[in-house]
């Protein structure tokens, strides 16, 4: 079902600048965008003087743990969370139980979203070494976001910790494939040397110096041989040290490669957050030392870095409080991506232009997302709309996920989104989801059609 709303007043942000203007979106598609437009009294109206109108952002990294892990987080709860936080789109990660890793247990999610998911949604593929061969046929399923690599933090099947398997995932299909890129042999070899040294649990300031640099900096330049010697295109996930963001630079493989910074990694540094904030502080790859986080700044501006992703990672508190590193890895961070860009913006080091070419712009060049882009004529009717005078501490009443370890609560914020429209139809409205959810399954350049 489509939708007629005009919304006016507002600040239209893209990434090549802001422009005072009303949007008017018709059948579900931008009719127009411009000064004191005129639509037919019938149009409903959207109030949005004194705000600022962005495309529909979106998030390319998320695990809403369903099937398997619901007591965490599920589709419905994660969703929501999601539209709460302005987020208008997002892709889930396949380390479910069980893994997403068959056409029959992609289909299984796609039919679970349909109708309990406020934003529209895409799911990824998991690698393994069983399946490698069969990739390059089914990453073009309908709702498929591509394929999904794990060099290390992960278990059972889909772990890919050999140049050898990998190669033959690279190998099969012509998708970009994502990864996570830390080195598994060196991992295991520093985690049992801790637990030797520690038999009781460490102390999580320990966290980013287990998982240290090289653990991560060794996989990236694996995996860059391994894209370069097959020319297939992969996009690195939460990228965590300077000493990466340098080698991609080094490199120069061009669109070969392509970069995913987290908010974690940008607004958090270590010790401070470990001591702050504990075991809510821990994920993989970790919050590593302030220069890190300067690095991946400094990313964001000059282009080393294509998009965002919150890798929202729920986990029960008493998950968390198990020692570590008995404590389990993963902040939830859907709801709060956008609320924390906001304040980059207000302290300068961020553009509202930037957040579009991170949010919007980086995830659809990534993946081939269609259908996402600026609010011009013809575009699709998804807009965030935000009220930068929000400038109250983040409340932990607010937040929507059953996973309540968020470690920026209690953080001033600099706006939240108010309204969040999707194909003209109002989902979030100040502030509060409304009506039913209403996503759809995103579609992909790349993809065959259902």
């Amino acid at each position: 079902m489509s939708h007629d709303l005009l919304i006016t007043g507002g600040e239209v942000v893209s990434s090549s600048g802001v422009e005072r203007a009303d949007v008017w979106i018709e059948a579900g598609k931008v009719r127009a965008v411009g000064s004191d437009l005129e639509a037919p009294a019938e149009v409903a109206r959207l109030e949005a003087s004194g705000k600022w109108v962005f495309p529909g952002l979106m998030d390319p990294q998320v695990h809403f743990r369903e099937p398997g892990g619901e007591a965490k987080e599920d589709l419905a709860s994660g969703s929501e969370a999601a539209i709460a936080g302005g987020v208008t789109a997002y892709c889930e990660m396949p380390n479910t139980n069980p893994a997403t890793a068959t056409p029959e247990l992609l289909a299984d999610k796609l039919e679970r979203a349909r109708g309990r998911s406020h934003p529209d949604y895409a799911f990824f593929l998991g690698a393994t070494e069983e399946n490698a061969e069969q990739l390059g046929d089914w990453e073009s399923l309908p709702g498929c976001s591509g394929i999904k690599v794990f060099m290390g933090s992960s278990t059972g099947s889909l772990l890919i910790p050999d140049d050898p398997t990998l190669e033959r995932v690279l190998r099969s299909g012509s998708r970009r494939v994502t990864v996570h890129s830390e080195d598994d042999p060196r991992l295991k070899e520093r985690y049992a040397d801790l637990v030797r040294r520690y038999p009781n649990g460490a102390p999580v300031t320990m966290h980013h110096d287990v998982r240290d640099i090289e653990c991560a900096v060794r996989s990236t330049r694996r995996l860059l041989d391994l894209a370069e010697r097959t020319g297939r295109r992969i996009h690195l996930l939460h990228v965590s040290t300077a000493e990466e963001l340098d080698l991609v630079r080094e490199r120069d493989l061009g669109d070969l490669v392509t970069v995913e910074a987290t908010p974690n990694h940008l607004f958090l540094a270590a010790p401070e957050c470990y001591e702050e904030h504990g075991t809510w502080a821990q994920m993989n790859p970790p919050v590593r030392e302030a220069r890190h986080r300067d690095a991946l700044r400094e990313a964001l501006l000059d282009g080393t870095v294509t998009c965002i992703g919150s890798d929202h990672a729920p986990h029960t508190a008493e998950e968390k409080a198990r020692p570590f590193p008995q404590s389990p890895s993963g902040i939830p961070g859907v709801q709060t991506t956008i609320a924390l860009l906001l304040t980059a913006v207000r302290d300068g080091w961020l553009r509202r232009e930037d957040m579009v070419r991170l949010q919007v712009e980086g995830p659809a060049k990534v993946y081939g997302i269609l259908d996402r882009g600026p609010l011009v004529a013809g575009s699709a009717g998804t807009a965030v709309i935000v009220d930068p005078s929000r400038t109250e501490p983040l409340a932990a009443d607010w937040l929507r996920s059953r996973s309540p370890c968020n470690p920026f609560i209690g953080r001033p914020l600099a706006g939240l989104p108010t309204e969040v429209v999707l194909r003209g139809q109002v989902v979030l409205r100040d502030g509060v989801p409304v009506g039913q959810p209403c996503g759809q399954p995103l579609r992909f350049a790349e993809t065959r059609e259902p």
